[in-house]
């Protein structure tokens, strides 16, 4: 019978207005619980950096530095193309132009001198590519990932496969 008088003590309370609140609200609590997980989470990736990685790993980004361009002592193996300026195709008769600054990365540095012999050959192969591009042909995002994949193409065709590993563009201005 302790429920029954239980309750009926909760009615009395009821009625005179002191009715007991919870200490903390749930949204409080939800709150507390989100800014905790991440104080452990945002604890737990400054130990993961600080910390040092082990050397399987170190090796592995060494190989993944190596496929993008850099030797092992730390030097680039990039072969930087003289700025192209570029008249593009345009429908309304407008006279727009393009100017195009990339890089070209080796695979290795005994790659970087075939890629200089041979730039000419791989600017000749470039030019009629790029003259008929539109402007529209340049819009978006996308449009620089198309632009680096055909150039990449196009040097490969010349040079053969795997002595240029990609194509940076460091700076695209149209007109």
């Amino acid at each position: 019978m302790a429920t029954d008088t239980d309750d009926q003590a909760l009615i009395e309370a009821e009625a005179d207005g002191e009715t007991k609140q919870p200490r903390f609200s749930k949204k409080k609590k939800v709150i507390a619980a989100a800014v905790a997980g991440v104080l452990v989470l945002a604890g737990t990736g400054s130990a993961l950096m600080l910390s040092g990685g082990d050397d399987a790993a170190d090796e592995a980004n060494a190989d993944d530095d190596a496929d993008k361009g850099e030797s092992g002592d730390g030097k680039t193996n990039f072969v930087e193309v003289a700025p192209m300026v570029i008249n593009l195709r345009s429908s309304d008769g407008q006279a727009r132009f393009l100017k195009l600054r990339f890089l070209l990365a080796a695979s290795s540095p005994g790659d970087m001198a075939v890629i200089e012999a041979k730039l000419p050959q791989i600017l000749d192969r470039y030019q009629p590519f790029l003259r008929e591009l539109r402007p529209d042909d340049l819009a978006g995002s996308a449009a620089v990932y198309r632009l680096k994949e055909e150039l990449l193409l196009r040097a490969r065709d010349v040079l053969g496969a795997g002595v240029v590993s990609d194509v940076l563009i460091q700076d695209m201005i149209q007109q």
